[in-house]
Order: C-alpha cells, then sequence, then structure tokens
C-alpha cells in the first residue's frame, strides 16, 4: 500500500469512528430526552457541544435520520422527530415478525456460549421481576438485546432491527414509569431468553410473540397520557 493511500485509509478509519461516536452520542440525547422531539438542531452547534467535527455530525445525523429520531427538513433545518403512540404500533407490526424469526433462529443457531449467557439473563431478570428492580431490568434488557440479536446469526436481520431500536427506546424511556408492568415485561424476556436457552424453537417464537403482545399493549396504553400532557 502506498504512502497516500495508507494516509487515506487512516483518515476514513479516523472520520468513520467519529461518525460512530457522534451518533451514538446524539442517540442518547434523543432516546433520554435531552434532545426533545420538535427541537431544531444545528450541526455548528453540535459539533460545538460534542467537540466533533460537522462532517462526522452530518454523517451522524443522516443515520439517525433514516432512523427516524430526527427529521432534514430542506431550507428548513433539521429537527427531532415527534413520539407517535400511532407510528410506534406500526414499528411494532414489523418488529413482531422480525424478532419471531430472530429468536425461532437463536434457539436454532445459538452456540454453548450463548445459550450459558441466555441462562444467566433469564435468572437475572425473573430476581428484577422478584425484586421490582428497574434499574436491575434495564441492565439485563440491554445485556439481552445485544445476545438476541448475535444468537441468530443473520445480520441481514440484525440490520433491520437496528433501525428500529432507538424508536423503541425513545418510547419506552418516556413512557415506562406510568403505564409499564415491569415484573411482567422482566418475566416475559426471561422466557424468550430460556427457550433460547433450551433450543426450542416452537417455544422462543410463541414466547417472543407473548413478549410483543405485551409491548403492544403498552403501547396502546401511553394514548391516555399523551393526550393528557
Amino acid at each position: 500500500m502506498s504512502s497516500q493511500h495508507a494516509d487515506q485509509k487512516f483518515v476514513d478509519e479516523k472520520t468513520g469512528s467519529l461518525t460512530d461516536q457522534a451518533y451514538r452520542e446524539l442517540e442518547e440525547l434523543i432516546v433520554t430526552m435531552h434532545l426533545q422531539p420538535g427541537a431544531v438542531l444545528s450541526e455548528t452547534a453540535l459539533s460545538t457541544r460534542l467537540g466533533i467535527g460537522r462532517t462526522p455530525i452530518r454523517e451522524a445525523l443522516q443515520r439517525l435520520a433514516r432512523e427516524g429520531l430526527i427529521v432534514i427538513l430542506p431550507r428548513k433545518g433539521i429537527l427531532v422527530s415527534e413520539i407517535n403512540p400511532g407510528k410506534q404500533l406500526l414499528v411494532l407490526e414489523v418488529r413482531r415478525e422480525l424478532e419471531r424469526l430472530m429468536a425461532r433462529a437463536g434457539a436454532v443457531r445459538r452456540s454453548d456460549e450463548e445459550r450459558k449467557a441466555f441462562l444467566e439473563i433469564a435468572d437475572g431478570m425473573e430476581k428484577a421481576a422478584l425484586d421490582n428492580d428497574d434499574i436491575a431490568f434495564m441492565r439485563y434488557d440491554i445485556a439481552f438485546n445485544n445476545l438476541f440479536a448475535r444468537a441468530a446469526h443473520n445480520e441481514y436481520a440484525v440490520r433491520a432491527i437496528d433501525l428500529m431500536n432507538g424508536l423503541s427506546r425513545r418510547f419506552w424511556y418516556v413512557h415506562y414509569k406510568e403505564v409499564a408492568d415491569m415484573p411482567l415485561c422482566a418475566r416475559l424476556h426471561a422466557a424468550v431468553a430460556r427457550a433460547l436457552a433450551d433450543g426450542d424453537e416452537e417455544a422462543a417464537g410463541t414466547a417472543s410473540d407473548r413478549l410483543v403482545d405485551y409491548v403492544e399493549t403498552f403501547t396502546r396504553a401511553t394514548v391516555g397520557t399523551v393526550s393528557a400532557r
């Protein structure tokens, strides 16, 4: 490789890593409502706030737009998208099919190491349910989501579901204290994890559907809380 090509590769890798960093930080700000729905965003202001150049910021914003967390309006600007229960129900239509596919695939394809990790998560989720421990639940939920995606061993399903994770995380973050039944949600996650550990394809698909059923009920229950604001 020539010196020029090596230098360009270094620049591309550095830009890529900064884009990933910008994406993670911006997504977190949006999901946790530090950047509120309807807020007008500026590349310059975000670059200053995060200490990252405008090119990675621009690329991160384009990714967030693809995921529906922001809206880029030509000649008008960049806005954080509104939270809409109706649209979240449409997201769940897609998640139901993808997650059932991934659960069934994971039950067949998961490794021995992944089986052990699913058992640990199932035990942790069940303990969180018994203790009504929100913090433990959220910690195990992150571990579950990461392992669930890996265990399917289907990069295309993972890419598809990644597009919806931010919207789903923000919706949960905003509403879970008002209407969520955390112990029930934790037990439903545990059931999916245990079915995957057992290698039971049918049980994994059924448990996944029951979890999405709960999330759909949770989403519909937020309609009253949104209209009351």
